[in-house]
């Protein structure tokens, strides 16, 4: 049997066991005709033990309208935030802190991301996870 042959792919960012029909996830599956209710049920199950977190999802869409999905690791600003215990990052993070992470947090937060960062040991993570930080109004604290 011959590999199906892949319409699209589609990467989306949902809440983790939070997915229903409604946009954002309507409206970017819709058009490619896959069944969303069955999508919402499958993504639903997988994601079911993540708590809080947001979940990025690439979805591979075929031609004959299934599709297979990977779950990727929450983003790094999402887990930093968490981390700090604020709501959102700052609008001047050079100017306004709006929190602090320990290096044990962002050590914690590098080993999560690392498959999906493309950095090639611990110690390059945690730069990438600092700057992201930095660039939230994030500070380190030891």
């Amino acid at each position: 049997m011959a590999a199906k042959k892949i319409k699209t792919t589609i990467k989306i960012q949902i809440p983790a066991a939070k997915a229903n029909p409604a946009p954002p996830i309507g409206t970017a599956l819709g058009p490619q005709g896959v069944n969303i209710q069955e999508f919402c049920k499958q993504f639903n199950e997988a994601t079911k033990d993540m708590g809080t977190d947001i979940v990025p999802a690439e979805i591979t869409i075929f031609e004959d309208r299934s599709f297979t999905f990977k779950l990727r690791t929450p983003p790094a600003s999402d887990l930093i935030r968490k981390a700090a215990g604020i709501e959102k990052g700052s609008g001047v993070p050079n100017k306004n802190k709006v929190g602090k992470i320990t290096k044990a947090d962002l050590r914690k937060i590098a080993e999560r991301k690392m498959a999906d960062l493309n950095a090639y040991d611990l110690p390059a993570a945690e730069k990438i996870i600092a700057g992201t930080a930095r660039s939230m109004g994030v500070e380190l604290i030891d």
